[in-house]
């Protein structure tokens, strides 16, 4: 994944409406590449990349809806901007059920569609910078041990030191140096963070089993 500089996609079949896109982006030197179709777009675009599309609806091979669906299927989430000359209220209402972050007609504000794209550019740092987060704190799960893990959701449960080290049949030191041992690996500094942080990954990434719990 060497290139992660945020980049405006444009996707659109017409010339001239590409170069004046490329043009207004390029007055708050925004990185662009431009494309004449879906299919030409799709042949070097990499799931991974960073910043936003702005696409047509209408396009002689894809559509920007199909473009948008296509996207989701790779596992990119790029904020997509859809674009059409054509009043089309149940088409919009799809597209942002869909979850395209923007639908807008043409011929646009140039004011309005550069705040948009910032927008979205935005939108995409803050998800990368919270998956980023999240990847690091499965990261410290999964270097927890088993006896870490089972504390952990004695933890969770509530049970205290003496409970703990009953259960555990362990000293209460012992759960001290465990729970200190938690905690460093998941970077939490107290036993409320801890709660909130596991509540919440377990909430987002419900696939994961919930952790030193049955």
């Amino acid at each position: 994944m060497s290139e992660q500089v945020p980049t405006v996609f444009i996707v659109d079949d017409d010339p001239d409406m590409r170069e004046s896109l490329e043009y207004l982006l390029a007055s708050l030197a925004i990185p662009t590449r431009a494309y004449g179709s879906a299919n030409a777009f799709l042949a070097e675009f990499q799931s991974w990349q960073a910043g936003c599309l702005v696409c047509d609806v209408r396009m002689p091979d894809l559509s920007g809806l199909d473009l948008f669906e296509r996207l989701r299927a790779m596992g990119s989430h790029l904020p997509v901007i859809l674009m059409t000359a054509y009043a089309d209220v149940p088409m919009a209402i799809r597209a942002l059920q869909a979850g395209v972050v923007e639908f807008i007609e043409k011929p646009f504000n140039a004011h309005v569609m550069l705040e948009r794209i910032q927008r979205a550019l935005a939108q995409d740092g803050e998800r990368r910078a919270s998956a980023a987060t999240w990847e690091e704190f499965a990261c410290g799960i999964a270097e927890l041990t088993d006896k870490e893990k089972e504390t952990l959701g004695l933890l969770l449960d509530g049970a205290s030191n003496k409970v703990m080290a009953a259960r555990l049949d362990i000293s209460e030191r012992a759960v001290e140096m465990r729970r200190a041992s938690v905690m460093k690996k998941l970077q939490v500094n107290s036993l409320a963070e801890l709660i909130r942080r596991v509540t919440q990954f377990e909430l987002l990434f419900p696939q994961s089993k919930p952790i030193g719990r049955t």
